[in-house]
């Protein structure tokens, strides 16, 4: 146990006398990560939760506010609807993040605002046309055969 430090006593006279104490000792030789650099996160400037990211990424953890997480959402949704095999898919993942999106635009949560809106389903099936007809061969309406898929 620590000994109290005694009255009348600098404080740091007497720390820097315990610590001196305890190098004598060799308390401090053949400690776990002597000579290793330090950290990349702490070099960086105090951060008064460093604890708590430190503990996420150990973790495996990861926290967006919402708005953020629906606007990473809403840009993978657009990735994936382009990247959709048929028109039917691409109108079901827009229209989906569309309802989540109306319903923050109508619910602010707390946090940065969402600055988002819904996307334009016609709009975002002329795209998917668009980038299925210059990628290669495919048929962009989705169904074999037709007129419309000759035509173009």
């Amino acid at each position: 146990m620590t000994e109290r430090k005694p009255p009348g006593v600098p404080f740091d006279s007497w720390v820097d006398k315990q610590i001196r104490d305890a190098q004598g000792r060799g308390e401090f030789e053949g400690l776990p990560g002597a000579g290793a650099p330090l950290p990349a996160e702490v070099d960086s400037t105090y951060d008064e939760l460093w604890w708590v990211k430190r503990k996420m990424a150990r973790e495996g953890l990861a926290y967006l506010p919402p708005a953020l997480a629906l606007r990473k959402e809403a840009e993978d949704a657009l990735v994936a609807a382009y990247a959709a095999p048929s028109e039917r898919i691409v109108r079901k993942i827009i229209e989906d993040v569309n309802v989540r999106i109306r319903d923050m635009m109508f619910k602010p949560p707390p946090g940065p605002p969402l600055g988002k809106k819904p996307y334009d389903v016609e709009e975002v099936v002329r795209e998917w046309r668009q980038r299925r007809a210059t990628a290669g061969g495919t048929d962009p309406a989705g169904s074999a055969g037709s007129a419309e898929s000759a035509v173009q």
